[in-house]
């Protein structure tokens, strides 16, 4: 059941983004090249705690860590590590859940490590998966239909020659991470429910500069492109109101 939220929940929600916004935005300021994951997830960690928020990956599902970090072709839910240090032309990719006051908002952005010789191949891809998510939220209206949502992401990104990912999908949240409704990045228009004021939504394109197909490596979390090709993830939660979108993790 999709659940429609009160003045109570969203004003908690809009806490939540707007204070995990801050820090997803301050990272642009840290210095990641030699930095391992681990040290960025700890680095995050110890801004939700001065926000008072709390981490909804962290313990999920067995899942340690305050953050999904994805690097280069991984796609979504990287796996933070001691192992892992960031290198020059390195696509970092991370991705925050966290709630205030028991109320979730979710969010991700790119990161790109130094400049490197690909630098604006990578760029255009990350500038292509925010035109999509835009391009989706402005869909994220009352009286539309989820697909529409789908259908706008999956129009920009292809027509952009890049890959949009079948296999994971933006969603519903709330009280917890993962609500109804699941919002894909492709589909066609029209379709599934009708979208009404009071839902909220976190819209996440998932896209690669190669073929779409994806698998979930060994550790059991990380995403990857079957064909190692590189790929992009940005993500906001978004409130529908009867005047438009309302972006609840921008500033």
């Amino acid at each position: 059941m999709i659940t429609i939220k009160n003045k109570a929940a969203i004003s908690k929600m809009t806490v939540a983004g707007k204070l995990l916004s801050e820090i997803l935005t301050d990272l642009k300021n840290v210095e990641m090249l030699g930095k391992s994951s681990a040290d960025l997830d700890r680095i995050i960690e110890l801004e939700l705690k001065k926000r008072n928020l709390v981490s909804r990956t962290k313990g999920y599902m067995t899942y340690r860590h305050s953050s999904c970090i994805s690097v280069n072709d991984e796609v979504v839910h990287g796996v933070p590590s001691e192992k892992r240090t960031f290198q020059n032309g390195d696509l970092v990719k991370v991705d925050v859940c966290a709630s205030w006051n028991g109320y979730c908002a979710d969010m991700a952005r790119c990161f790109v490590v130094g400049q490197g010789e690909r630098l604006a191949q990578i760029e255009k891809l990350v500038s292509v998966a925010e035109q999509a998510l835009f391009a989706g939220a402005s869909m994220a209206k009352a009286g539309g239909r989820l697909s529409d949502i789908s259908a706008a992401v999956q129009q920009k990104v292809e027509a952009a020659g890049y890959g949009v990912v079948r296999d994971f999908a933006g969603h519903g949240i709330g009280k917890s991470m993962h609500e109804e409704p699941e919002v894909l990045n492709y589909g066609k228009a029209g379709q599934g429910p009708y979208l009404q004021a009071g839902m909220t939504i976190a819209i996440e394109p998932m896209i690669t500069e190669g073929d779409y197909h994806v698998y979930v490596d060994k550790d059991g979390w990380t995403v990857k492109t079957v064909d190692q090709s590189w790929a992009a993830h940005v993500e906001d939660t978004i409130l529908i109101t009867n005047n438009g979108p309302v972006f609840l993790t921008r500033q």
